[in-house]
């Protein structure tokens, strides 16, 4: 399994994650299961069929969340490097085309999340930057065409 890099917030957010999938969840979907029970004959109680259809993919999905923290490495304040852009960095970069600055953190896959401006170091704009330091101008290709971005700005975040 590839090892999957976490920033130590987003460590503790699955933790309680999956603690919440193994107690509220599971309570949940249980009540449902002894609620289709009460239905009667379970071999054609589409309730039933649902309600444990619902449990089979939430073990599956507390089965993958728990693989996901067994090969978790998580990055700590010493690795977070303020010269070159590596996971766990703040770092604004400027569009130069359209003359926009954005601040982004760079984190795992796991943890990107475009609304928080989390990025992901294997999405195209974090591959390109990843190593990258103040200054330095990247290129990205894009749908619309070759997007080109300045790094203004590092910091550990």
């Amino acid at each position: 399994m590839k090892e999957v890099i976490l920033t130590p917030e987003g460590y503790e957010k699955l933790k309680k994650e999956i603690e919440v999938l193994q107690t509220e969840r599971r309570r949940e979907v249980a009540e449902r299961i002894r609620i289709a029970r009460e239905f009667g004959d379970i071999a054609e109680n589409a309730e039933y069929d649902d309600a444990k259809n619902e449990q089979a993919m939430l073990e599956h999905k507390i089965n993958q969340l728990e693989d996901r923290l067994l090969t978790a490495r998580v990055i700590t304040k010493k690795e977070i490097s303020k010269d070159t852009v590596s996971v766990g960095a703040r770092v604004t970069i400027r569009d130069i085309a359209a003359r926009k600055s954005f601040e982004y953190r760079i984190v795992g896959s796991a943890e990107a999340n475009p609304a928080e401006n989390k990025l992901s170091n294997e999405s195209p704009v974090g591959k390109a930057i990843m190593g990258k330091k103040k200054g330095d101008v990247v290129e990205v290709a894009a749908p619309r065409g070759a997007i080109k971005f300045k790094i203004l700005e590092i910091k550990a975040a």
